[in-house]
């Protein structure tokens, strides 16, 4: 019998619609909170940030499906359908009885995932007359992405990108200003909430809180502008499931259903984006997938943190929302894995983890860099360090399928390639990198200042 690799949708295969999985959730996420009042917000709350019809999307908890305009679907053609591909070599490699597949959203491109959301919000933003907009971003991924989808739309884009990732990726400060974007290294100056983190600690390098306050200031001040985001918000998860849903039209082409899914974790868009698609059968049809949210051990706050209403930034911009986190003044170690240094998780994921419907485990840093390394290795693709973690959840989870002598079927979202974060795996080859562990000590003192909140 012919072994099948690699599977791809037609054109018309494309999914037209969005998954809402809200609505099919018992247990809705707890509202969102006007952080001045303390009560639930509307959507024309938002709208100040938002374009409206982003911020319906936010809080739209009832409409299960949610049409893709046309515009936006010309757009996914560009690079979607995207690869689901059996992991043959990394099978062999690892001698397990396991059947391993990925989503292959490298091939966009912006070389991530993060283009899904990026041209939604772009289009959303040009249909209401914005000319401009605003962002944050960690690693670089999500603002390159929006760097490409503004030009596409038209759109003068400012980019406050974390200060270690600034210096560290280079390279994806060069693809932002080649889309035509400015990028501003954050903390920075301009702006109040970075001058005074500035003042207070002048060698911060940063972390996504900080930048999220940036863009959100500037956005605030500049007229006809918006801001946008690339994770953790549930509008940006809504459109991410196009992953999931082109997933499982080609686990079917393959004849097989994901007995576990997994996906690397910072905020939360790539692994709702796989997950909420084949989550919905658990939560309407009782099936029994398990879905592993794999996130950094410097960072872990679906593992440690509490769940808890909390800011979306470091200066207490935005809205109160329900997670857990680590604290909004929270400062991640300098790992390469620069998507993932995010002091929160999204309110659906963190209401899905409370109700014990997914998963959460911890990957350390070099753990993770072995397990890019032999990725790269058996099946060729150099993947960012982000999506690294998923791929040591995976080989984890193929282990253990071995050690049971269980064949198991699993699925994990490659979110994005690594071939502008090669001074991350010179530093580990070189030996220069370490792990990072978050001590008692931090951790208690970042979640006592959530006290003063609520």
């Amino acid at each position: 019998m012919t072994k099948v690799k690699k599977f791809i949708l037609s054109e018309k295969e494309i999914p037209s619609q969005w998954y809402n999985v809200v609505a099919d959730m018992k247990s809705k996420p707890m509202p969102i909170l006007n952080p001045g009042t303390k009560e639930a917000l509307k959507p024309e709350d938002l709208y100040p940030l938002f374009t409206e019809e982003l911020a319906r999307q936010e809080l739209n908890q009832t409409d299960r499906w949610i049409d893709i305009p046309e515009e936006i679907i010309e757009k996914y053609k560009i690079y979607r359908s995207t690869p689901l591909v059996r992991a043959y070599g990394l099978e062999k490699a690892l001698d397990t009885p396991a059947h391993i597949y990925f989503k292959n959203e490298s091939v966009s491109p912006v070389g991530s995932h993060k283009l899904n959301s990026a041209l939604a919000q772009a289009y959303y933003c040009k249909q209401q007359g914005v000319t401009n907009i605003t962002t944050e971003t960690g690693a670089g991924q999500w603002g390159t992405a929006l760097s490409f989808a503004a030009k596409m739309f038209g759109l003068d884009l400012a980019v406050y990108m974390v200060k270690i990732s600034y210096e560290q990726k280079p390279y994806r400060r060069s693809l932002m200003q080649t889309w035509g974007a400015q990028v501003i290294a954050s903390p920075s100056m301009s702006t109040k909430a970075g001058r005074k983190i500035l003042t207070d600690n002048p060698t911060y390098q940063g972390s996504l809180g900080t930048a999220i306050s940036e863009a959100i200031e500037l956005a605030m001040q500049t007229p006809n502008c918006k801001y946008t985001l690339g994770s953790v918000l549930n509008h940006v998860s809504l459109h991410q499931t196009i992953i999931g849903l082109e997933a499982e039209k080609q686990m079917a082409m393959a004849g097989e259903y994901p007995d576990i899914i997994i996906g690397c974790f910072g905020g939360g868009s790539n692994f709702s984006g796989i997950s909420y698609p084949f989550l919905r059968y658990n939560l309407t049809e009782g099936k029994k997938t398990r879905f592993i949210a794999a996130e950094p051990e410097s960072c872990p706050k679906l593992t440690r943190g509490v769940f808890q209403y909390d800011f979306g930034d470091e200066a207490g911009y935005t809205p109160l929302l329900p997670m857990y986190t680590l604290g909004h003044t929270f400062a991640p170690a300098h790992i390469h894995a620069g998507g993932l240094r995010y002091h929160g998780a999204g309110t659906i994921v963190s209401q899905l983890l409370k109700d014990n419907l997914i998963e959460a485990i911890d990957i350390k840093q070099l753990e993770s860099f072995e397990a890019g390394v032999l990725f790269a290795r058996t099946e060729g693709i150099i993947p960012a360090p982000e999506s690294a973690h998923a791929i040591a959840a995976t080989i984890r989870e193929a282990i253990q399928a071995k050690e049971e002598g269980t064949p198991k079927t699993i699925l994990f979202n490659l979110s994005g390639h690594g071939l502008v974060d090669m001074s991350a795996y010179d530093q580990y080859f070189a030996g220069d990198l370490v792990n990072y562990s978050l001590s008692n000590e931090d951790l208690a003192k970042n979640i006592k200042v959530l006290e003063k909140i609520i």
